[in-house]
C-alpha cells in the first residue's frame, strides 16, 4: 500500500495492519482514531493511519489504551515533543518494572516446577511401588482439592 495516499477506508487499514475492522472501530470508540464520515463510510486520513500504527505499537509493548491515548494526545502535531518524550520514558520505565516482576514470578514458578519434577522422578525411580504410591498421593491431593 502506498504511503503517499491521503485517505484510507476501514478495509484498507484492516488489511494493511492485519487487524479486523471491528478492532479499528473499537479504537475509534476509545477516541484513538477520528475518521470523517462520507455518508455511512468512515474515511481515515494519514494522521489516523499514524495513530493506528502507534496504537498497535503501544499494544505490543503492553501499554493500556488509556496510556496510548495520553501519549498520542500529548503530541497531536506539536513541534515540542519533549513533554511527550518524558512521559513516554516514564511509561516505558513503569512497563519495564512490571515485566521484570513478571519475569521474576515466572522464574520462581519454573523453579518450583523443577523441584516438583525432581521430587516426582525420585519418587518414581524405577520402583513400581514408588510409582503407585506417588499416583495414589497425587490422586488423594486432587480429590481433596475438589
Amino acid at each position: 500500500m502506498s504511503r503517499t495516499r491521503e485517505y484510507f477506508t476501514i478495509s484498507d487499514l484492516a488489511r494493511e495492519f492485519s487487524i479486523t475492522p471491528r478492532t479499528i472501530r473499537y479504537y475509534e470508540d476509545q477516541g484513538l482514531l477520528h475518521p470523517r464520515r462520507e455518508g455511512r463510510v468512515r474515511v481515515y486520513d494519514r494522521a489516523d493511519r499514524t495513530r493506528l500504527k502507534l496504537t498497535l505499537r503501544g499494544k505490543r509493548l503492553g501499554l493500556s489504551l488509556a496510556q496510548i491515548k495520553e501519549l498520542i494526545d500529548m503530541y497531536d502535531g506539536r513541534h515540542d515533543s519533549a513533554p511527550q518524550l518524558r512521559r513516554f520514558l516514564s511509561v516505558l520505565e513503569e512497563r519495564r518494572r512490571a515485566l521484570e516482576q513478571q519475569r521474576r514470578d515466572i522464574e520462581a514458578v519454573l523453579d518450583e516446577i523443577d523441584m516438583l519434577e525432581r521430587q516426582c522422578l525420585s519418587l518414581l525411580g524405577h520402583d513400581a511401588r514408588g510409582a503407585e504410591a506417588a499416583r495414589q498421593e497425587l490422586q488423594a491431593r486432587v480429590e481433596a482439592a475438589t
